[in-house]
């Protein structure tokens, strides 16, 4: 296996235009299309917190699929990389 088609684990955190422009709508959709699997909530503050596992190209494109849509903007994030969950299987939304 090489280094691009190991899996990760990202917790993210995004801030911007993310509440309310149907953004869990779209990760969730582009992580079906990608394969990834995670979570995503809306934070009480206004941002968007996620869990997303994948490949690191696979998330890389969640990211430029949820970005291609009009409305969301994402102006900062925080990320971590944290450790991979052996049998997570799909994506949810949470809240």
């Amino acid at each position: 296996m090489n280094e691009t088609s190991k899996v990760i684990r990202k917790h993210i955190v995004c801030y911007g235009w993310v509440q309310g422009v149907g953004f869990r709508y779209r990760v969730r959709h582009a992580a079906s299309l990608y394969g990834v699997t995670g979570w995503v909530r809306n934070d009480s503050c206004g941002s968007v917190t996620m869990e997303i596992q994948g490949t690191e190209e696979q998330i890389d494109q969640v990211f430029i699929a949820i970005e291609r849509g009009s409305y969301v903007r994402i102006e900062h994030m925080d990320v971590k990389t944290i450790p991979v969950i052996e049998h997570d299987r799909d994506f949810q939304t949470i809240g």
